[in-house]
């Protein structure tokens, strides 16, 4: 791959991939007829000088940029409704998600809602609310500028309930964007920490799609060509960042959320409590706790694990040495081997599991996990 071009994949989105694909988002508008979007992004992308670029380009070229940041790092209900909102209240006509995970999922929620309008959690997946999403939605396009969740290809968005905390699906096919532009321009800037939390978001993303008991041959493919590609590339992200260690990772990233439609496991259930109960960046717990996951996941998988460390290029190919592997990547990027180094207290634990063993993603995990399971994770984590 030459990493100074744009190339077009189909998958089935259309991905416009490559350095300055970002700008390409003007005449997509005009070409489209698409005059007023609504851009949702968060606070922090909101002020950075390459977002006031795009939109003052765009209405530098006549189009009408309405902005909505007032969101929550780990997205909530309340949110989607604000944005509603304002959606509403300025007659727009396509919404356009850039930033990480929670932007991406907090504009997708708004494409639904738009004219969607029965209690948002009514259209909760786990409850099988996808059959009420039977509504046109907006014109729908994302620009993706971390590495982590790979949102901006995704069917679903993950919001959480303002007072319980729990983590609900909103899916539906209709909520794919019409267009991604992926453009790795746009996270060389990203700092240290945040890419390499959002880095080891992805690279759980796709461990975790791989080992999920499920025949899917394509995204098994995926997921292990991801795997190599974070392997290859993120410690250079992180440290010395270049345009062929940003692209990497932003392609492992799109690969990873295209693999984990097969499901996810135990690492996600272990991370999205807390993020829900803490606060916590979501790829920082997914990071922290996924050695500890990966370990328990071995008995049974140990074929699979064989194929990770030939992914990953290492010296070894058990499950032991691929747990190994994660550890010293961890201390490469600087991110700690325990859950206390990051706010958890032997107090949150009996919580956390309560939270952890209703989370939605264990039920994917390649072997059961009890809440017992979870409390002594938590424990050999903290």
């Amino acid at each position: 791959m030459a990493f100074d071009k744009i190339y077009q994949y189909n998958f089935p989105t259309t991905i416009r991939f490559g350095a300055g694909a970002s700008n390409e988002l003007g005449d997509y508008l005009k070409k489209n007829a698409l005059a007023r979007p609504l851009i949702v992004t968060d606070p922090v992308i909101a002020q950075l000088d390459f977002f006031k670029k795009i939109t003052e380009g765009l209405r530098a070229n006549g189009i009408s940029v309405e902005i909505f940041y007032d969101i929550h790092k780990n997205p909530v209900k309340s949110d989607v409704y604000k944005g509603t909102e304002v959606y509403d209240a300025t007659g727009r006509d396509a919404i356009i998600g850039i930033g990480g995970g929670a932007a991406l999922d907090v504009a997708r929620a708004i494409v639904l809602r738009v004219h969607h309008r029965e209690d948002l959690f009514k259209y909760d997946d786990l409850i099988g609310g996808d059959i009420y999403v039977t509504n046109d939605v907006p014109h729908f396009i994302t620009i993706p500028t971390t590495a982590g969740t790979g949102s901006e290809v995704g069917r679903s968005a993950i919001i959480a309930d303002d007072e319980t905390h729990q983590k609900k699906i909103l899916f539906s096919p209709k909520l794919l964007a019409r267009v991604v532009f992926a453009d790795p321009l746009l996270t060389m800037d990203i700092p240290p920490a945040i890419t390499a939390a959002t880095g080891m978001d992805a690279l759980t993303h796709n461990l975790e799609a791989y080992l999920v008991n499920m025949e899917h041959p394509m995204c098994d493919g995926i997921a292990l060509q991801g795997i190599s590609l974070i392997g290859e590339s993120i410690a250079t992200a992180v440290q010395n960042p270049n345009l062929e260690s940003r692209s990497k990772m932003l392609i492992a990233s799109l690969m990873g959320a295209v693999a984990f439609q097969k499901g996810l496991g135990v690492v996600h259930s272990l991370a999205h409590p807390l993020s829900s109960l803490l606060d916590t960046h979501h790829g920082l717990a997914n990071a922290v706790n996924l050695p500890y996951g990966m370990r328990f996941n071995i008995e049974g998988q140990e074929q699979k694990f064989k194929k990770i460390a030939a992914a990953l290029n290492l010296t070894g190919n058990t499950g032991a040495d691929v747990v190994d592997y994660l550890f010293e990547l961890n201390t490469a990027i600087n991110i700690p081997h325990k859950l206390s180094a990051i706010g958890v207290q032997e107090a949150h634990i009996e919580t956390l599991a309560d939270l952890a063993v209703a989370d939605f993603a264990h039920p994917n995990n390649p072997k059961p996990v009890s809440r017992e399971n979870f409390k002594q994770l938590y424990l050999e984590a903290l």
